[in-house]
């Protein structure tokens, strides 16, 4: 089992039923899942990219990402239909709880000018954040990466609201501000 699933269990889950002792255990909020996706705009004129960011972000999520495509054509942005503009990649259970770990611990401190993520989710108990580079995480060797390549990543929990979301993503050990 992993660290963060462990501390879930023993401190996160434990603080959660003492706060909202009237609440059902299945009213408790906790991680669902995390998105890992990526905007390839310069694919349309680089075919090689596409592998080099699908090669990257395999390295640091741990599985094979999805491409996404375009569903119809769009002539004033040069896009055809089934062209690929992007990768995605869903991280569930053990596989969430260690990216989460090493986003928190490795990679947030390495992000240049960093003094924490703000607070302000999406209203539905999920939380985006976009990096602007690659370079933040340690999996990627730097001498390899032709261009930085920005990512958005979101946290799905199943809470109801933001102050839940956040305050379970505090415990898990969020850098927030």
């Amino acid at each position: 089992m992993s660290r963060l699933k462990e501390k879930y269990n023993n401190e996160v889950l434990p603080a959660f039923k003492k706060k909202y002792s009237n609440r059902n255990i299945f009213e408790i909020p906790k991680l669902k899942k995390i998105i890992i996706s990526m905007g390839l705009n310069e694919a349309v004129k680089d075919k090689t990219s596409i592998q080099d960011h699908l090669n990257e972000l395999t390295l640091l999520s741990g599985q094979k990402p999805v491409q996404t495509k375009t569903k119809k054509a769009i002539s004033n942005f040069k896009l055809r239909e089934d062209q690929v503009v992007g990768l995605k990649v869903t991280l569930r259970k053990k596989r969430m709880y260690d990216f989460l770990d090493r986003f928190c611990n490795i990679v947030s401190p390495r992000i240049r000018d960093f003094r924490g993520f703000k607070t302000k989710a999406d209203g539905r108990g999920s939380y985006s954040l976009g990096l602007s580079d690659q370079a933040a995480f340690p999996e990627i060797n730097l001498d390899k990466v032709k261009r930085n390549q920005g990512m958005n990543i979101t946290f799905v929990t199943t809470a109801k609201n933001n102050e839940d979301c956040i305050e379970l993503l505090k415990m898990m050990g969020f850098p927030f501000k």
